[in-house]
């Protein structure tokens, strides 16, 4: 007995569901959450994983079908529980790498990394979302050296070029070659190409003639508007181009659990089906109604792989981090120029009117942190100056100029540079070359500007943060310049704080943070909820004004 009929239409790759008994229509529905509900000819797209839930649900409703289209099905459900299989195996702790990794005598990827690049290959597209500072760009070179297959294409934000063509220099025989333009010129022999993704577009025509037989994107989520846009059109053509593609990032989602869709279709388009599909199964709106479910599927299919430090395969071979909290001198001479503006805005957060309250708030954080950072400048700078009696160089994080030119004074001797949101890409690179190399010792950096810094692991152990952020991913960020792969020390993170000012709040908010966050890998949705609480603001104001009860808690005025 059929219940319907089933077939294949080549032209538009879909499969067509027809005259199915009512009740049965029903259950296909039930089974397949992507159909959209009042289809009377339901459709479906051609993908593996359809094609192995069609057999199954054809076992308890036969539908009527031609041989080869049971070849197709086959097919699919075959290679659907292969892939299955492979991916177990290389996720085994006891699975074996390759003895030849074709990294340089003295440079070898871990073996969480190899993992990594073996299951690209096996796919052959992934999205790594590995953890802040667990080195996907070495698990990029580990996919170029094992079998991705050349030139390849690496696209990248435009401060982190020369970096990627120095990591795969560094670490491989491979020969690399920076886009510069976006007007196409004729290309020296090179087996990878780096291109910013401000650049792409400009290439399209290149892209085209299929040149690049891999391509990685890293900070693959500068892609999530799709093909709205120039480089999303060109990045669509050299992902289709490609029979290796590898997303990297450790924040895949920025805003809304959609962007998810818009990003796999750079990477694996067959996976979430089509966007329709997409949003008729896992989406409300732009809201992924169960982000951790679509996370579980998408690394069961094995198209997305995330560790953490957590993980006992990168606990074997990462040192663990050492964490050090320490109280400093609170400077009150330091502090007192800007008393009078900070007790003004207080009040005005707690009493004002909406609008001059929000914008008292902005000023009000800014302010109390300044003070905070200023009032602790020079202890933070004493304490710098004894970590390095015993340690070659110190990364010291902060957060405001003022706290910095302080710092700067005291450190001179050290020669301190800086790596912060003023500086040009190239003074940057000259800074960090001059800390690399020891010509300086003390190198400060912007709490929010050290994204995709890499090679200060080989020379430096300790972070100092001197100033403090709200957000506890910050500061793993910072952390994670250091404690990733090449270090062979224990990290220390000393945490430098004052009984004054907002450093108590930020202190106890922090820890409230830490707690929250555990198990949660989508450090963004996080903080953008945090960001929509304002309670730390009033107590930061209540503090300023020396309040022990918030007075919209207790009636009175302010």
């Amino acid at each position: 007995m059929h219940y319907g009929n089933l077939s294949f239409d080549e032209a538009h790759k879909i499969w067509r569901v027809v005259q199915l008994q009512p009740h049965v229509a029903i259950a296909l529905k039930r089974v397949f959450p992507k159909v959209f509900k009042g289809a009377t000819e339901p459709v479906l797209a051609d993908t593996d994983e359809n094609r192995a839930d069609l057999s199954w649900f054809m076992h308890r409703y036969p539908l009527q079908h031609s041989p080869q289209d049971a070849t197709r099905l086959q097919e699919g459900q075959q290679r659907l529980t292969q892939r299955a299989a492979d991916r177990e195996r290389i996720l085994m702790p006891n699975w074996t790498p390759p003895d030849d990794t074709g990294f340089k005598e003295g440079k070898a990827p871990y073996g969480y990394q190899l993992q990594a690049a073996a299951l690209t290959l096996q796919n052959p597209n992934l999205l790594l979302g590995d953890d802040l500072g667990l080195g996907k760009t070495i698990s990029a070179c580990a996919t170029l050296t094992t079998g991705a297959p050349l030139p390849a294409a690496v696209v990248v934000q435009t401060h982190l070029a020369q970096q990627w063509a120095d990591r795969i220099e560094e670490f491989t025989h491979l020969t690399t070659h920076i886009i510069k333009g976006t007007k196409p010129y004729d290309l020296p022999m090179a087996d990878v190409y780096i291109f910013t993704y401000s650049r792409i577009a400009g290439w399209i025509d290149i892209i085209n003639t299929a040149l690049f037989k891999s391509v990685f994107y890293d900070e693959v989520q500068e892609l999530r508007k799709g093909t709205e846009t120039m480089k999303g059109r060109a990045a669509s053509v050299l992902s289709e181009c490609a029979s290796v593609v590898q997303g990297l990032t450790a924040t895949p989602i920025y805003n809304y659990g959609d962007e998810i869709f818009e990003i796999m279709q750079f990477i694996a388009p067959d996976l979430l089906g089509d966007l329709n599909e997409f949003q008729r199964e896992w989406c409300s709106g732009k809201l992924v109604k169960d982000p951790a479910a679509l996370g579980t599927y998408m690394r069961d299919k094995g198209f997305f792989l995330r560790r953490t430090e957590h993980d006992e395969t990168v606990k074997a071979q990462i040192p663990a981090l050492n964490t050090v909290d320490w109280e400093v001198e609170w400077s009150e001479d330091a502090a007192a120029a800007v008393d009078d503006l900070t007790r003004t805005l207080a009040q005005k957060v707690l009493d004002g009117r909406f609008v001059e309250r929000g914008q008292a708030a902005r000023e009000l954080d800014m302010m109390m942190r300044m003070k905070t950072g200023i009032a602790k400048a020079s202890a933070v700078a004493g304490y710098v100056d004894l970590v390095l009696k015993d340690a070659p160089r110190v990364l010291l994080a902060g957060w405001h100029r003022d706290v910095y030119d302080i710092w700067q004074t005291s450190l001179q001797h050290h020669k301190p540079v800086l790596y912060t949101g003023t500086e040009s890409p190239a003074k940057k690179r000259r800074n960090v070359e001059a800390f690399i190399e020891g010509d300086s010792r003390v190198m400060m950096i912007s709490l929010r500007s050290g994204a995709g810094l890499d090679g200060l692991q080989e020379h430096c152990s300790d972070v100092v943060f001197g100033e403090l952020d709200w957000s506890p991913q910050v500061h793993k960020q910072v952390v994670g310049r250091l404690r990733r792969p090449g270090q062979t020390k224990q990290v220390t993170a000393h945490y430098l704080h004052t009984a004054g000012g907002s450093d108590p709040i930020i202190m106890d908010i922090l820890g409230v943070k830490s707690d929250q966050s555990r198990g949660i890998t989508d450090p963004t949705l996080g903080m953008e909820a945090r960001q929509k609480d304002d309670s730390r603001m009033r107590k930061l104001a209540m503090e300023v004004l020396g309040m022990t009860k918030d007075p919209d808690e207790t009636g009175e005025d302010a």
